[in-house]
């Protein structure tokens, strides 16, 4: 087997590897490890001539001296060289604070208020630090260099609500719970066309409760309003701050989900406890997402992906987070019901919830098409299949609202995207296609979704309730069109700037780091009036 020789530079200094393509990828990260003399749980960062982050594996393209790649060192824990420099040591302040507490508790028999107010202050201290998300990117109080970790997902909480914030809109939710909604904001609300972004959290919260009163599920189910509203709440909190899955997409899915209920009128049709769950099952239907998606938890083999046996993890995770908060009794919307509607509540939450797994797609759309020339309402089975349909239709909705709505959100999406590819590459773990900053673009990442997955999906429910064609059909073709001509826009973009011969800096032509921002421009002039 013919060898293959990297040249690099780390700290300045030009460095070389020489290794087989048929080596360990343990093996050849362990040899730019010790080129860069670097810790065991330090982190390597390797960057092309593009200053784009590549993978260190076996599968490396071999170069030439005068097209070094870029091998950087970042330190995995805040005992690191990245720590010290910014002259903290937090591991080393808990330990000294702990040996402390030990001495006071010996010699006094009891631990004085004062030490616990230190406890509580270092730990805020590492809580703000962690929640900097430059600080995270850093590689401070994260090991990404294991499998078993993700770096929004473990036990500190990364990427959690301050309880400073929540606490904040608590407290604003609670006296604005009184409020009256307006009745234009009712009508609006009722609308798929419905903008989220002028909302902050305090008000969203009270658009949810304002959802259960309209659908008269307190009056119907005996939900007392001090419950639905911690329920309310205790949801919120158990969002994180993530780009895309967020408690803001909880509200778009679930003021979605409402709108189609109002739209296609789905009281005939279906039972108060049906829409009870689909309700529900769309607000709770993310709950305590880590900002990256079912394959790398399981190609990073999580501890979400071993706890259930890489089937639908984060799904899973959804739905148990969703009854461990049910199950606290000042949250519990369904206390009152009897243990028959329960036990429909549950079964059907969780069929709903696992339902949004995309990697199950062709499979629940197939089996509604098979169904729907016999479509019968009166059948269990086949309102079954027609909640799992609308609860993915509610879940995948951002291209049926205006596009000054939808378009943010695609922004949002794609920077969870390229947060996971970057990460992915800095594990050596796949690199999932429709991810990587480097091949993908907003229009690219939406033609193929929209024309093979939204309007096959959307058009399928339209069957069922024809409501939906004008008001969700067609503002989805209008944004496949749209994406189109921004597609053509990029291309023509991209050959006036190769036939130029523009470059950077380095020579380089470019490409992919400016799409985003040429396509924006261009995008302008192709917007639907």
């Amino acid at each position: 087997m013919a060898t293959k020789v990297i040249y690099f530079t780390v700290g300045g200094r030009p460095e070389q590897a020489e290794f087989r393509s048929d080596s360990e990828l343990e093996d050849v990260r362990e040899c730019f490890r010790a080129a860069a003399e670097a810790g065991p749980n330090d982190i390597l960062k390797l960057y092309n001539t593009k200053g784009n982050i590549v993978n260190i594996s076996p599968k490396l393209e071999a170069n030439r001296p005068d097209s070094r790649y870029k091998l950087q060192v970042v330190a995995a824990t805040c005992n690191g060289p990245t720590a010290s420099e910014l002259g903290f040591d937090v591991n080393g302040m808990e330990r000294r604070l702990e040996d402390l507490e030990r001495k006071i508790l010996v010699e006094s028999g009891e631990t004085p208020p004062l030490v616990f107010e230190m406890r509580k202050k270092v730990e805020s201290f590492r809580e703000k630090l962690e929640s900097v998300e430059h600080l995270s990117w850093l590689g401070l109080f994260k090991d990404i260099s294991s499998g078993t970790s993700s770096p929004f997902w473990n036990k500190k909480g990364k990427a959690r609500k301050s309880l400073e914030h929540c606490k904040l809109v608590h407290d604003r939710f609670k006296k604005m719970s009184a409020v009256q909604v307006t009745e234009d904001v009712r009508f609006h609300l009722r609308k798929p066309t419905f903008d989220n972004w002028q909302w902050d959290d305090a008000e969203m919260l009270l658009l949810l409760q304002q959802m259960y009163i309209e659908l008269e599920l307190l009056t119907k189910f005996n939900i007392e309003m001090p419950v639905l509203q911690q329920f309310l709440y205790e949801v919120y909190r158990h969002y994180n701050q993530i780009p895309f899955h967020n408690f803001n997409h909880a509200f778009c899915v679930t003021q979605m989900m409402y709108g189609l209920i109002w739209l296609c009128e789905v009281w005939e049709k279906l039972s108060d406890v049906e829409i009870l769950i689909m309700l529900t099952s769309a607000l709770c239907h993310d709950l305590d997402h880590p900002g990256y998606n079912n394959a790398y938890q399981v190609n990073a083999r999580t501890e979400l992906a071993l706890r259930y046996n890489d089937i639908s993890p984060l799904e899973n995770h959804h739905c148990a987070i969703a009854f461990e908060i049910l199950e606290k009794p000042d949250c519990n919307i369904f206390r009152n019901l009897s243990v028959e509607n329960f036990k429909k509540v549950r079964e059907g939450m969780i069929r709903c919830i696992l339902a949004t797994d995309m990697a199950r797609h062709n499979e629940i759309l197939g089996k509604f098409k098979g169904l729907i020339p016999e479509f019968d309402f009166s059948n269990k089975e086949h309102r079954e299949q027609l909640m799992m349909i609308l609860m993915k239709v509610s879940d995948i909705s951002n291209e049926a609202r205006p596009m000054d709505v939808a378009e943010p959100w695609l922004d949002c999406l794609l920077k969870e995207f390229f947060n996971q590819s970057d990460v992915e590459k800095l594990e050596g773990l796949p690199v999932t296609p429709f991810m990587d900053r480097e091949k993908v673009t907003k229009p690219s990442s939406q033609t193929g979704f929209i024309q093979f997955v939204l309007l096959p999906l959307f058009e399928a429910a339209a069957c069922i309730f024809p409501e939906m064609q004008p008001h969700i059909i067609q503002p989805v073709r209008d944004a496949l069109q749209y994406y189109k001509d921004m597609q053509v826009a990029l291309e023509d973009q991209n050959k006036k700037t190769h036939n130029d011969g523009e470059r950077n800096s380095d020579g380089v032509t470019l490409r992919s780091p400016l799409e985003t921002e040429v396509v924006v421009g261009l995008a302008n002039g192709h917007k639907s009036p």
